[in-house]
C-alpha cells in the first residue's frame, strides 16, 4: 500500500444500492487481509449522528443554506475525529456518502452555487479527496421502488428535484473520471458487486 490508507467513497440518489455495495467491499476486504473501516455520511460520530437525525427528520423545515452548513459541518467533524486519523494509520476507509453527495444534493439538487459547495467541501475536509468514488446510477423508479415506506426529509422531495440530484451525480463523474467511476445499479447485486471488485483490485493492486 501507499504511505498513507485509502479514501474509497460510495455515491448516488437514495435507492441505488451504494449501501450494499459499501459493506459487500468491506466484506471482501477484511477478507483479503486489509485494516478497512466503513463509515457513513452524516454519522459515525456522536456529533455527526445528531446532526443527521436533524437533517433527515421530516417534521423539521430547513433552509437549503443551513442545510448545506450542517452536512458540511457533520463531514469535517468526521474528518477529524476518523477519517484523517484512519488514513495516517494506513487504514482503508471506505465512506457510504461523501462529498460529491452534497455537490449533488444540494449544489444541483437545492440549485446552490456550485463554487461556495465545493469551496465548503474543502474547508469542510482540509483538502482530503477520495482515491476512487463510485456512483450507482439507476432510474427514478428504479430507486424508489427500492426505498423505505417511510421516507426521510430528502428522500420526501419532489421528482424533479431526485432528478436533477441523478444527473448532479453523472455530471461529477464526466468532469473527474479518473476519480469517479459510473456503474449501472439496476443490474443484480453479484453483478454491480463484480464491476466494484474489479475496480477495486485495480485501485489496490491487488491482481
Amino acid at each position: 500500500m501507499k504511505k498513507n490508507g485509502f479514501l474509497i467513497t460510495f455515491e448516488g440518489i437514495d435507492g441505488c444500492g451504494k449501501s450494499v455495495q459499501a459493506r459487500r467491499a468491506l466484506r471482501f476486504l477484511q477478507n483479503r487481509g486489509f485494516d478497512v473501516i466503513l463509515l457513513r455520511e452524516p454519522g459515525s460520530t456522536p456529533v455527526a449522528e445528531r446532526l443527521r437525525r436533524v437533517l433527515l427528520d421530516k417534521k423539521l423545515s430547513v433552509p437549503d443554506v443551513t442545510e448545506l452548513f450542517l452536512y458540511e459541518a457533520a463531514r469535517s467533524e468526521l474528518v477529524e475525529k476518523i477519517i484523517r486519523p484512519a488514513l495516517r494509520k494506513r487504514t482503508i476507509v471506505l465512506s457510504d456518502r461523501f462529498y460529491d453527495s452534497t455537490t449533488a444534493y444540494q449544489g444541483y439538487g437545492r440549485r446552490l452555487d456550485i463554487n461556495m459547495v465545493r469551496a465548503l467541501h474543502k474547508v469542510a475536509t482540509g483538502g482530503i479527496v477520495p482515491h476512487l468514488t463510485f456512483v450507482f446510477n439507476v432510474d427514478l423508479k428504479t430507486a424508489f421502488a427500492r426505498r423505505s415506506m417511510d421516507p426521510d426529509r430528502l428522500e420526501s422531495q419532489a421528482v424533479a428535484f431526485h432528478e436533477r440530484v441523478r444527473r448532479g451525480f453523472l455530471e461529477l463523474a464526466r468532469n473527474e473520471r479518473t476519480r469517479v467511476k459510473v456503474i449501472d445499479g439496476t443490474q443484480s447485486i453479484g453483478q454491480v458487486f463484480k464491476e466494484v471488485k474489479k475496480l477495486l483490485e485495480l485501485k489496490l493492486n491487488l491482481r
